[in-house]
């Protein structure tokens, strides 16, 4: 099992990180949350996730141990996945979801895309003892966002971190706009996580 990939950052988006470590460029899905702290980085050390089915090898990777512990943690709930374990570290940071669990918040574990009453009852029921022994997660420090002049370039970004998450490109160029034209100095990861909560 890879525990973690350090090397030169040498693609980023909303999404998913390239690391070069050794000549080969690792393509890691991450999170919002991840893509805050590594924004503006050379150098990034992730941690890392393989989840190996039979028809794909894919890589996620996380910003430090207590967010992949998070995510290890979802993904053993029944109807969570890989990707939707990723929507919920995107939506919601790991002390939001800490918080949410430990206080039976289910309206906002709910509020994440793709979960349902049902599946936020269960992340409760199956991860709040689990969470306790965890310890509550700190906040991630969030790297310097770094303010974009052109708002195109962000409402690009947006657009296709958001249909790498699964959305149609068409619907979340139209929430996308709206959000920039409400908060037009907003950055990538603050317009995608409007966005995620906008998107049904």
């Amino acid at each position: 099992m890879i525990e973690y990939i350090k090397g030169e950052l040498t693609e980023l988006t909303p999404a998913m990180a390239v690391v070069e470590a050794h000549g080969v460029g690792y393509a890691m899905n991450i999170s919002l949350n991840t893509y805050s702290a590594i924004q503006g980085k050379k150098e990034v050390k992730l941690y890392a996730y393989e989840a190996i089915r039979e028809d794909a090898h894919t890589l996620y990777g996380f910003v430090n141990k207590k967010e992949r512990e998070l995510f290890l943690l979802l993904i053993t709930v029944s109807g969570v996945g890989p990707n939707t374990a990723r929507m919920v570290l995107s939506s919601l940071s790991p002390s939001e979801l800490c918080n949410s669990i430990s206080t039976g918040n289910e309206r906002m574990i709910k509020g994440v895309k793709g979960i349902g009453l049902k599946t936020a009852q269960r992340i409760i029921v199956d991860l709040k003892d689990k969470i306790v022994a965890l310890g509550i997660a700190d906040e991630i420090p969030v790297g310097g966002s770094m303010q974009v002049a052109v708002n195109n370039l962000v409402k690009d970004e947006a657009v296709s971190a958001l249909t790498m998450l699964g959305f149609s490109p068409a619907p979340s160029q139209k929430v996308v706009v709206d959000i920039l034209k409400q908060k037009p100095d907003a950055p990538v990861e603050e317009v995608v996580k409007l966005a995620l909560k906008q998107i049904k």
